[in-house]
């Protein structure tokens, strides 16, 4: 038996968890940990996570026990668990379904609770007071339909998160079938990963099933798994995008993978409104308006069609107007795609409460193992900044330090020498500051797309980056999120949007498709040596690290030449 003094995990009464990184036993504790704690740090030797009620709710509602949470604390404990955490995270994973909502007639609900204290105390509250109608008994409250999501909040901001088993309207009716993969490359097989997500959150069409959010790494095809959910449910789907150029793969991805025609599609966006049975639109055309104080024109889209699912690609970055527009969506199925649950306003409540808990993860690292996403190596490149620069960055108040630090013009040559020694491969350089990328579109010679590049000339471009003519493409923020390039196995980013952890996964998602010759993708990061830049890039990188990945930490002065490289 393995001495306890040798085990990685320090356990704290205040339900923070330090990790030793170089404990034998780190790699096992903290695939573990991760499925009901998150990464608050991550400095070299000890990472700190903390244990959060809703860590506990995502992890109970995807099927883990509380008894296998403590497991877990005391398989890979140094020390004794201390006895108010076992306390706190059976009581945590308990509130999670101790109140029900089920459905009781056409217009009403009723919250169920064998708790009858609890239910009082609820009912007193008045988060949930103004959403009551009557009590026909002490374990039971009405409640209007209406309000549906609205009482799910409230009580998820009681510290009880109800489960809803009130169950969803069908929707018309829409059947479709996955085509099988044949060599033309279009069609499907769905790897188990990607069955089994779509099962766990279909339920067998259970009131169980049919709300939340399934967590897979960029690269993996998590859009394939919405298609095999659209699949199973056979109804009119409103798929909800970050851009015209997501809209447009969906649309191919539909069109290549489904039976369903050309007919059946339409989008929904600044170009086109054309309502279809599946219908795919964009977050920015739902909440545009003319004035802050004019109501959002294009909400009207969620109730054109009878639609019985609505998908949310990048979950995580769904805005508040549409968080208040999904809360009265309750009755439609709710599929959250996205690659990590982390907001960086802190409201991933909101997404457990309106979209639904997380149902289905697994680790980056393990469909690394497993052959399905790349494996990447990544690295922070450190440089100072120029002698003309520092006394600038000295007396500039802290966010123009930060731009000043991103900007940092030292920068330019590390991406030269990075492109030499990359000239073979298929390179992506993303960056924040549209100055800093025409300065290296300049210096590179390589197209350049933001956000201001017209939809038809962002697909060209994008499309002989994949055909190959097109070796290396530079992207503002647009190059964030959704864009299938699977060949792309380089990235350089040179500025980002301050500490943004999900920015940091995205990017690095860009590269993660699994290349034809099995090689392991490169992402780098440039980063202002002794400056608030090198601070928040030690917080991009903890979701990073949570799964797994580790930064070479890099001087650029130490870069060896290509020639020096041969």
């Amino acid at each position: 038996m393995q001495d306890r003094r040798e085990q990685p995990l320090v356990v704290q009464g205040d339900r923070t968890v330090l990790v030793e990184v170089a404990s034998p036993g780190y790699l096992a504790a903290r695939d573990s940990l991760a499925r009901f704690a998150e990464l608050v740090k991550s400095p070299e030797h000890v990472h700190t996570y903390r244990i959060t009620p809703i860590s506990i709710w995502n992890a109970a509602a995807a099927g883990m026990t509380a008894e296998a949470m403590i497991q877990v604390l005391e398989d890979h404990g140094k020390y004794a668990l201390p006895p108010n955490v076992r306390s706190e995270v059976h009581d945590y994973a308990s509130r999670y379904g101790r109140v029900r909502l089920e459905r009781a007639g056409d217009h009403a609900l009723a919250l169920r609770s064998d708790d009858l204290a609890l239910l009082e105390e609820a009912c007193r509250s008045r988060a949930l007071a103004p959403f009551l109608l009557q009590r026909p008994s002490p374990g039971t409250v009405l409640v209007d339909a209406r309000w549906r999501g609205h009482v799910k909040q409230a009580m998820c901001r009681l510290g009880y998160p109800v489960e809803d088993l009130a169950g969803y309207r069908t929707g018309a009716p829409l059947p479709m079938d996955l085509r099988p993969a044949g060599p033309d490359g279009d069609g499907v097989e769905l790897r188990p990963y990607q069955r089994e997500a779509a099962e766990v959150f279909h339920a067998n069409g259970s009131e169980r099933g049919g709300a939340g959010v399934v967590v897979l790494p960029c690269g993996a095809g998590k859009t394939v798994v919405g298609l095999a959910v659209m699949a199973r449910l056979g109804t009119h789907t409103l798929v909800l995008t970050t851009s015209t150029t997501a809209v447009r793969q969906w649309r191919r991805e539909l069109l290549a993978r489904t039976s369903l025609g050309p007919g059946e599609v339409g989008e929904y966006t600044g170009q086109t409104k054309d309502l279809r049975p599946v219908t795919l639109t964009t977050y920015q055309i739902l909440t545009w308006r003319r004035r802050k104080t004019d109501a959002f024109p294009h909400f009207e889209v969620f109730d054109a069609l009878d639609w019985g699912l609505v998908i949310y690609d990048e979950v995580h970055l769904l805005p508040a107007p549409v968080f208040r527009i999904t809360a009265e969506l309750q009755a439609r199925r709710r599929l959250g795609l996205t690659a990590t649950l982390v907001r960086e306003d802190g409201r991933e409540e909101e997404v457990f409460s309106l979209i639904g808990p997380k149902r289905y993860d697994v680790p980056w690292k393990v469909l690394e193992r497993q052959g399905w996403i790349a494996a990447a190596a990544c690295h922070e490149i450190r440089l100072p900044l120029p002698e003309g620069e520092r006394l600038s960055y000295a007396v500039a108040p802290d966010r123009a330090k930060f731009r000043i630090a991103s900007e940092n013009p030292s920068k330019l040559p590390v991406v030269r020498r990075l492109m030499d020694r990359h000239r073979e491969d298929r390179v992506l350089v993303i960056g924040q500051y549209l100055d800093q990328l025409r300065r290296i579109q300049r210096e590179l010679g390589a197209p350049l797309i933001t956000g201001a590049t017209p939809a038809g000339e962002r697909d060209r471009l994008y499309d002989g980056f994949r055909d190959g003519r097109i070796q290396t493409l530079i992207l503002s923020r647009v190059g964030n999120f959704a864009i299938d390039l699977p060949d792309a196995n380089v990235a350089i980013q040179v500025s980002g949007t301050f500490g943004s952890r999900q920015e940091e996964a995205q990017r690095l998602g860009r590269i993660l498709r699994p290349k034809r010759d099995g090689g392991t993708a490169r992402f780098y990061s440039i980063v202002s040596r002794d400056t608030t830049e090198q601070e928040f890039a030690a917080n991009r990188q903890l979701f990073l690290t949570e799964q797994g990945y580790s930064y070479e930490i890099l001087d650029g002065a130490d870069l060896p030449s290509p020639a020096a490289e041969a």
